[in-house]
């Protein structure tokens, strides 16, 4: 005779990115997978970046449209991502976690700095019984202690946390589920390394396993990004020795189910509010200030200008792929700003060669790095495009072979020093190694947050000295004899 089994189903999503077109179909789907299985045997799951400020709805409404979707799609626990823990604020968090939310959120590796502790709002794991089976949920968000600092927080090394809640865990519960959202090669390490982990659901590098990954006795499942897909995971428990017999991971495409209508209006009320906030003017242009990604224009003058004061730089270097348009006359909203430049960006300041600023200008002539398109690292634009400038200005030769363009470049009165190292104010992505390769060598790299850039643009458009500073020449071209 069979022993009985006890069942589990875990509904679990990550890196949605605020799609909120695909957040009625996923409520659908969960609300008839757990139909299916019995309320009680299922477990709804959320491994961080459902939040991105990219979209209205989100930046309208300080994350409330997201939490509000959650609360009502049935999550019972959720992890966050980099883009809830480093874009939004500690107190825009605890508003939103602290006494909205109908879910417990795992942080287990992110501690307050001032107190020392866990926030009130997050947890460092829950333990929690389904269908008579006991599951130990840890959660564990990306390491980046440098921004993390700044904000107030004093993140942990996800995986040596982890391995210490696993060995706490592992003698109270059935089994041991870790929310995710430090990236698959981080994933399979924490695999290898900590044994006793059950069952681990990932995000963060946006990976799509179509069948599990399994490393020893942990299974490792992940569900793409921006809500395409979503992960099932079926498991079986002896019940008599509550050990695990059955495990079985699946995807499947979120648009194969029709949309919750209830969670549909709901994106619909939030996208209206959300758009009526950010309507707010912040500015008044008498003159347009166009952008182009290819050559100089002056509102990419204006965001380099910018970037330099903000971060008391000599000179600034910013790529013209972050701003999708210019701005007409006329008044300047919010939204506006949001849609021509959604990047949650933020600047920095480091110390970088004359030699490898050179270089990165010679690249940023080249068609090969202009049209190169970008994924990640907050970038939310399409492709990399030229280097707007402020505090130098170049002499190029646009008809010279690529690296040789470059004639001159001067900083102020005097030439530049290829040997000579200078404060450059420039943008957290290039310090990841994306785009332009020099600009992720500086030294003594320094983050300015919480402004994003979009905020830095807000600010130069209150200065009339800033907007006709803004057209004035950078890149001389020598050929045209401009």
């Amino acid at each position: 005779m069979d022993s009985p089994t006890l069942r589990l189903r875990i509904l679990h999503s990550n890196d949605i990115h605020s799609h909120f077109e695909q957040m009625p179909s996923i409520a659908a789907a969960f609300k008839e997978l757990r139909a299916s299985a019995g309320e009680e045997h299922t477990l709804t799951l959320d491994i961080g970046d459902h939040m991105d400020r990219v979209r209205t709805e989100t930046e309208g409404s300080s994350g409330e449209a997201n939490l509000e979707i959650m609360n009502e799609t049935g999550y019972d626990a959720i992890t966050i991502g980099n883009n809830e823990g480093l874009t939004l604020s500690q107190e825009t968090l605890t508003k939103l976690y602290g006494s909205q939310a109908k879910f417990k959120v795992l942080c287990s590796n992110l501690l307050d700095a001032a107190s020392g502790d866990f926030p009130e709002w997050g947890m460092p794991y829950h333990i929690i019984n389904k269908g008579g089976i006991s599951i130990g949920l840890i959660g564990v968000t990306a390491y980046f202690p440098d921004f993390y600092q700044l904000l107030g927080w004093d993140i942990q090394e996800p995986v040596s946390i982890t391995a210490d809640l696993v060995r706490m865990l592992r003698p109270r519960v059935d089994l041991i589920v870790v929310l995710s959202h430090i990236g698959l090669r981080n994933d399979q390490r924490m695999a290898d390394e900590i044994q006793g982990i059950d069952l681990i659901l990932g995000g963060h590098t946006h990976h799509l396993l179509e069948e599990p990954m399994q490393i020893g006795d942990t299974f490792i499942c992940a569900a793409g990004k921006y809500g395409q897909y979503f992960g099932i995971v079926d498991i079986e428990l002896d019940a008599s020795t509550h050990k695990r017999t059955k495990v079985h991971a699946s995807i499947r495409k979120t648009s194969t189910y029709p949309e919750d209508e209830h969670i549909a209006n709901l994106v619909h009320q939030y996208r209206s509010s959300s758009s009526q906030v950010l309507a707010k003017q912040v500015a008044y242009l008498e003159q347009p200030l166009a952008a182009n990604w290819y050559e100089e224009s002056p509102l990419g003058n204006l965001l380099a200008a910018g970037i330099r004061k903000w971060t008391g730089a000599e000179l600034a270097l910013v790529n013209a792929g972050q701003l999708l348009e210019g701005l007409e006359v006329g008044a300047v909203t919010a939204g506006r700003l949001l849609e021509i430049c959604p990047s949650p960006i933020n600047s920095c300041r480091m110390l970088l060669s004359g030699e490898k600023i050179w270089k990165a200008l010679e690249e940023s002539r080249m068609q090969e790095f202009m049209e190169k398109p970008l994924y990640g690292f907050g970038f939310r634009g399409k492709v990399l495009g030229m280097l707007n400038l402020d505090g130098l200005r170049v002499e190029y030769d646009p008809a010279a072979p690529a690296y040789s363009r470059i004639q001159a470049v001067w900083i102020g009165n005097e030439l530049l020093d290829l040997e000579k190292e200078y404060t450059v104010g420039t943008i957290d992505m290039f310090t990841f190694g994306i785009g332009f390769l020099t600009l992720s060598e500086g030294r003594e790299i320094e983050y300015f947050l919480p402004n994003f850039i979009r905020d830095i643009i807000r600010e130069e458009l209150q200065k009339p000295e800033a907007i006709e500073a803004s057209v004035a020449q950078r890149w001389i071209s020598k050929r045209s004899g401009i």
